[in-house]
């Protein structure tokens, strides 16, 4: 063996690797596979596939203008206002440090925790509704930026309250296994569609009048927002995206080399940083010199001045528009970042197929629960977990570390914005449709036998990339499922068993009653007057009986009474 070989080898042994339960640590759930330098590598993609949001997020969520006051009643006669402007970009910039800072503690925190290769950062599309919708262009949307904070950061509390009584948890597992396995291919799909658009992808394709979308590929688009026909595939960004970023990195990975979608960023990152050529990043326009003049200062670090805690905590006069946005933020944060931790988790290996419930779940769950609370005393729209964590776990990433190092690089990203901020989309687009076409192998295990399980399933892959909406994907494919195999139950039943679905045998089974009960184990633990009850008992890892299931729910519902066997509730064996 090599020195990278001895070394994963002796850190796998010591306490760190145990603790992330490293293969060859001796934990009894080591993660198969994992070392820690693959943790590393994986972590590092992971974050190049996320850096992005640095710029996007912030370029996003200043468009609402912040805490600065327009002094015009038309948001549109703002933007000729240099005084507005230019306090427009000091919150562009404050964002920028926000946005890195909440990144690195939310994904330190998951990985540390949660032990989950998962990382995260404000939402893509929340940002988008923050921003647009709820405080509007300029100010002019439902609530005051303040406000608005204020909705997040409540949302945030209410999601630690739905966690901790294990609600969360159960509905994301109560969810037919059809569906769960469509979500992670509409998210693959999801992961594509942003790689082909121009905001965070190489530009393919764009928004059209006849048709949803159209090929694209044009340097400029025009008033309408569209490329001129004569322009199409003329764009030679998309092309070193392509080109550098798409193929160059598929045959890297054809070949095994390690560290391929890195490798493939940074090339295209580095090709488009020089000016002036035709495919820099820093053209000579105001907008380019002023991204270029950000890029030469290498080290800097912005304070947060204006969007730092300015939540008003008065929202009385907000009533309607306030619940309104609170409601909508916690039915969209709760079902884009359920979909997401769990597609994620399966895509690493974490599920368990007994529980359908992942390792440290309900840690998992808090980890973002409070970072969307923190993130709004930074000036940031709601936390999530992100999808291009599937960047780092294709790379080989199966633990904490992954998360760990992602966080960390967040973390110095505070310090080098401007390097970092700096990554073209054109860079990291054609990363998403590979991770998007390695997500969608699980769309060889839905049931497709019976049109009950797969038209839902089928519902959900189409509407997650066509709306452009995780959540209106999982609403879409769930009220299709309800309402199919609901009418098939009341037809069944009011024929008493004469009208069936001649093949309903190869549906799949699905009930509420879920291995590990409603309540996380936590609670089981303490109704059994366990006295340290966050730790998991130590006992073997197995199949547990229904009876000892019951049991569990039981001492739940019942803490005065007692278990009377000797055996553990089955809820203990859940992390």
């Amino acid at each position: 063996m090599g020195w990278i070989e001895h070394t994963n080898v002796r850190i796998a042994r010591s306490p760190v690797g145990k603790y992330f339960r490293l293969d060859g640590s001796g934990h009894p759930k080591e993660r198969k596979g994992s070392n820690f330098f693959t943790e590393i590598r994986a972590g590092l993609a992971t974050f190049f596939a996320m850096a992005y949001i640095i710029s996007v997020n912030s370029n996003i969520t200043s468009q609402s203008g912040g805490t600065c006051v327009c002094p015009s009643t038309s948001p549109d006669l703002c933007d000729s206002d240099p005084e507005y402007m230019l306090c427009v970009q000091e919150v562009n910039r404050d964002l920028v440090t926000a946005t890195a800072a909440i990144a690195a503690l939310t994904s330190f925190c998951m990985g540390l925790f949660a032990n989950m290769p998962i990382a995260l950062a404000p939402g893509m599309g929340l940002n988008a509704y923050f921003a647009f919708t709820v405080v509007g262009y300029h100010g002019s949307g439902l609530v005051p930026y303040e406000v608005a904070l204020t909705a997040v950061f409540v949302e945030g509390f209410v999601f630690v309250a739905l966690t901790l009584c294990g609600l969360r948890q159960w509905l994301a597992r109560a969810i037919p296994n059809s569906i769960k396995l469509a979500t992670g291919v509409g998210i693959g799909l999801y992961l594509t569609i942003i790689g082909l658009t121009y905001s965070a992808g190489i530009g393919a394709i764009v928004g059209s009048k006849s048709t949803p979308t159209e090929l694209a590929g044009c340097a400029t688009l025009n008033k309408d927002g569209l490329c001129d026909p004569s322009d199409k595939m003329r764009n030679p960004t998309m092309w070193i995206g392509i080109f550098c970023g798409g193929i160059f990195t598929i045959l890297l990975m054809m070949y095994r080399v390690k560290g391929a979608i890195i490798m493939g960023i940074l090339l295209v990152s580095i090709i488009s940083w020089p000016r002036p050529t035709p495919v820099t990043y820093f053209p000579h326009t105001p907008l380019g010199d002023d991204m270029f003049d950000f890029f030469k200062k290498i080290v800097t670090f912005h304070p947060i001045k204006r969007i730092l805690g300015v939540q008003r905590w008065d929202v009385s006069e907000y009533g309607g528009q306030f619940g309104l946005a609170f409601i909508t933020f916690l039915y969209v944060d709760i079902l884009d970042c359920t979909g997401t931790l769990y597609s994620m988790a399966r895509f690493c290996g974490a599920i368990d197929e007994r529980t359908q419930d992942f390792e440290g779940s309900a840690v998992a769950y808090l980890v973002d629960a409070f970072g969307i609370s923190i993130g709004s005393l930074f000036g940031s729209p709601p936390v999530t977990a992100y999808i291009e964590s599937g960047a780092g776990i294709s790379e080989g990433g199966k633990t904490g570390l992954t998360a760990i190092v992602s966080g960390l690089a967040f973390f110095i990203s505070i310090f080098f914005a401007p390097i970092f901020a700096s990554i073209p989309p054109w860079a990291t687009g054609c990363t998403l449709i590979i991770v998007g076409s390695l997500m969608a192998q699980a769309a060889k295990d839905i049931n497709w036998r019976y049109i009950g399980d797969a038209v839902p399933a089928f519902v959900t892959i189409a509407i997650m990339p066509f709306t452009y909406s995780i959540a209106y994907g999982l609403i879409a494919g769930i009220m299709t499922y309800i309402i199919l195999n609901t009418a098939v139950y009341v037809i069944e039943k009011a024929s008493r068993g004469r009208i069936v679905p001649p093949n309903k045998e190869d549906k799949e089974p699905w009930t509420w009653r879920l291995a590990g009960g409603i309540f996380p184990p936590w609670t089981v633990r303490l109704a059994r007057g366990k006295k340290d009850f966050w730790r998991e008992n130590d006992q073997a890892v197995g199949v547990v009986s229904d009876r000892q299931h019951s049991e569990a729910s039981s001492a739940v519902h019942n803490p005065e009474k007692t278990v009377i066997s000797g055996e553990k509730p089955a809820g203990e064996n859940l992390s």
